[in-house]
Order: structure tokens, then sequence, then C-alpha cells
């Protein structure tokens, strides 16, 4: 849990800042996090720039633009009426429309969504690209709900989100819980309520209609491309290492399928049942079977494999030993005990596919230990930086191939690590890519925030 006394070396107004945040958002212990997370960086900037103090940048940062609450009703294939709550929070416009995701989950809260918006401000800025951050979604759980279900709830949710949406003003995406078709059923209701065609308010859309190559690997391709630029600065790579990676979803799979193609094995995954350990390497294909198709626990994966693998019960992926470890479930996932355990067996590099997935305490013990790591906001920023590319092909009524979207994906990560690495080599501190990516964009949007006035 985050604590005033964390901060009390630094800046007056970076302390000022966060009592303001803790002040006004007392039960929000993930947005308080993330606001620690970001702001025990920015002393160094805050003392170089007076001007970002006494504008009250920060504070004004940590205050969302809009939130928006409202309610969800929708009915069941029985007929039963079920009334969720929905969210969108937009939190900073200064670089361009609001830009992030949509999650349904059953933990989906206020203050996991105003965590998740602040993230977004700063992974949007890292891209170099022209998108505020937002965040939102809603406490339904679509696991086990029938497709016409999940179609009736979608619609509601959409029924009100629509009128703070448009391509100029809020442009959502997907995140846990929401793919294409959940995409499908959002963009189809505005449609219907808007009464245009406006391909560019929602990204993550299908092929067919609007949707970009490479958008569904992005998050997973761009965080191992962030890792193997990392290592490569640091006269390493990924050829021959060995890999593990915590989740079997989207962002995992794709990490996995990355990692393999530039040599490294990946030996281990995981879901919320436990993990399986595969020696000579996942096989890729059995796991998407599994999960992608089947939608089954990741213990049958192990059945089908055979003697190479084994499952464990609720177990920690991170007890497995590795050179390089790719959190990509969730947040706080990653603790102080399990990055000892992490150094203890050699690893080398960590780079975060979830957004927040590695705890202060943990983050601090990798990094006194050496251990190469990026967070977040940097190294799983392909995700966003794909949308934005699936905006422009909107914008032009064009698509693009594979290997074109591709080539962009790596420019754009190339790009994103080479502003962190420069920020924290300005601020005396190299190979520190925390404190890199937290200053440059904090620097990018707040110099936006001071440059359109008061607002």
């Amino acid at each position: 849990m985050a604590s005033e006394s964390d901060l009390r070396n630094h800046h007056p107004g970076v302390r000022s800042a966060y009592e303001h945040v803790v002040r006004r958002n007392p039960d929000e212990p993930e947005f308080q996090q993330a606001v620690l997370e970001v702001l025990d960086s920015l002393s160094p900037a805050l003392e170089r720039h007076p001007e970002y103090a006494d504008q009250r940048v920060l504070e004004r940062l940590c205050e969302p633009e809009r939130q928006i609450i409202f309610r969800v009703p929708w009915r069941d294939d029985d007929g039963n009426v079920h009334i969720n709550r929905g969210f969108r929070v937009e939190f900073n416009s200064a670089l361009g429309p609001y830009k992030g995701g949509l999650r349904f989950h059953p933990s989906v809260n206020l203050g996991v969504i105003k965590f998740l918006g602040f993230e977004q401000i700063f992974k949007n800025a890292l891209t170099g690209m022209n998108i505020g951050g937002a965040k939102g979604g809603s406490d339904f759980d679509p696991k086990g709900r029938s497709p016409g279900e999940i179609e009736r709830f979608c619609q509601s949710f959409m029924t009100e989100l629509h009128r703070h949406l448009g391509e100029h003003t809020d442009v959502p995406a997907g995140d846990i819980g929401v793919g294409t078709r959940e995409i499908g059923y959002m963009f189809g209701q505005y449609r219907r309520l808007a009464n245009r065609w406006e391909a560019g308010v929602l990204t993550g859309k299908g092929l067919e209609w609007g949707g970009s190559r490479v958008r569904t690997e992005a998050t997973g391709y761009g965080t191992v491309l962030f890792t193997q630029r990392m290592l490569e600065r640091n006269g390493k790579d990924l050829d021959g290492r060995r890999v593990v990676v915590s989740g079997a979803g989207n962002v995992a799979l794709y990490s996995i399928q990355r990692a393999q193609q530039l040599g490294a094995t990946v030996v281990a995954c995981s879901d919320s049942s436990g993990y399986v350990v595969d020696d000579k390497g996942l096989d890729l294909e059995l796991l998407k079977q599994v999960k992608e198709v089947e939608r089954k626990r990741i213990d049958v994966y192990a059945e089908r494999r055979g003697q190479s693998a084994q499952f464990v019960e609720g177990g920690n992926v991170w007890d497995v030993p590795c050179d390089v470890a790719l959190p990509s479930a969730t947040q706080n996932e990653l603790d102080e005990r399990s990055a000892r355990t992490l150094v203890e067996n050699g690893v080398i590099a960590v780079a975060e596919g979830a957004n927040m997935p590695t705890t202060p305490e943990a983050v601090a013990v990798l990094r006194e230990a050496g251990v190469l790591f990026g967070p977040g906001k940097a190294a799983n920023a392909g995700g966003v930086a794909t949308s934005v590319l699936e905006m422009r092909q909107n914008a032009r009524r064009t698509s693009w191939s594979f290997d074109h979207a591709e080539s962009e994906l790596a420019e754009t990560m190339a790009g994103i690590h080479d502003r962190c690495e420069e920020a924290a080599e300005r601020y005396g501190a190299p190979g520190n890519y925390v404190l890199g990516a937290n200053v440059a964009g904090f620097e990018r949007v707040g110099d936006a925030m001071l440059a359109q006035g008061l607002i």
C-alpha cells in the first residue's frame, strides 16, 4: 500500500501532489500505487523545470478531466434482469483524443479504472503519437455467458457510453474480457445510435470491417521487441535464453510466439489454476488450441503434451528458473518474494506485459540486483500504438499488409525504448527504464498542458 513517507525526501511539489491524491481518493489503493510509482521519479524534472510545480501540473495530471459512471441493465437468456456498473475515466487529452481500452471483469471498480487510465496517459505519450489517456469497463463477467447475453450486455453498455465517444473525442479499444467479438457488438450499437459509419471510434475491430493486421499480436509482440532492444543495448540477446511468461491470454500467447521467433525457449506459462512447465519449450499451437479455441484450463495442455510438461496446481510460476521473465497476467502478480526468487535463479531481464504486474517492493529488488526492468507503460505500449495505426488506416480508408503493420510496430517500440533510455541518461540515471519512462512521458504531457493554459 502506498505511503506518504515513501516521498519524504522528494521535491515539495511531488509530496503535495501525492497528499492531494490520497486525500481525495482514500479508498483506491491501485490508483494511489500507480500515482506513487510515477511521482517517485519526477523530483529531478521538477527541480530542473520549476514551472511544473508553479502551475501545479502534477495535481492537474492526477485529477481526471472527466469520470463517467453509469448503470448497465441487461437480461440473461432466462429473462432475468441484471444490473452492472459501467465506467469511463477520460484522464487527459492534452496530446489528443482520449485513448484506452475497456475491461470487463468482476474486479473492475472506479479505483482500478483510474489506475489504468493514469498509466495510459504516460504509455500513450511514450509512443510519440498524438493521443490522450483514458480507460473504461464494467464489473460484468463474460465468463460462462452465452453469445446472446454478451451481445445484449454490450449493446446496453454502449447505449449509454456512445454519447461520450467520437474519433476526435474518445476512442476505446479492448482489454481483459473485451475482444473482437465484444468490440463488434459495441461498434454495431454505436453505428445504430449515431447513424454514421465512424470506423475510427473504436479500435480492435475485425479485419473485414476496419481492423488492423497485427493488432491481435501487438501487445505481446511489442513487449518482446522492447525486451530484445533492452537486452541488445546491454550487450545481450534473446536468442537461446530461457523465458517464463505469466498468464495464458492474448498478451502471454503472443509474447511466447514472438520470443520463440527470436530464438528463445519459453518454458512456462500460467493461468488462475496454476502453471505448466515444459522443458522442451511450450508447444504454442497446442497452447492456443487449449486456451483460445477450447477455453480450458492449462492443466489440459500438460495432459496432452506428454512427459515433457508438468502442471503445478496453484503454484507460483516465478519459481521456475529463467533468464527473462515477462509478467503478462494482472496487477501486482510479481511480489517481493517472487522477485528474490527470480534473482537467485539468475534472471537478467524482466519486462511487464500486463499493467503494473510488479509490486513496488519487487521492482526495488530487481533494480538493486542489476536486473534490466522494462515498466509496463513502455514495454506493453505496442497494443495502443497499433490501435493508433488502425485509426490512421481508418482515416485513409485503407488497409496495410501484416508485414507493413509489423514494421510500424517494431519502429514504434524502438522509439519508445530510446525515449526512455535518453531520458534516463539525461537525468543521470542510465539504465533506469522506470525513471526514463516516467520522466519522458510526463515531460511530453506536461509541456502540452502548459502550452494550452489552465484548463
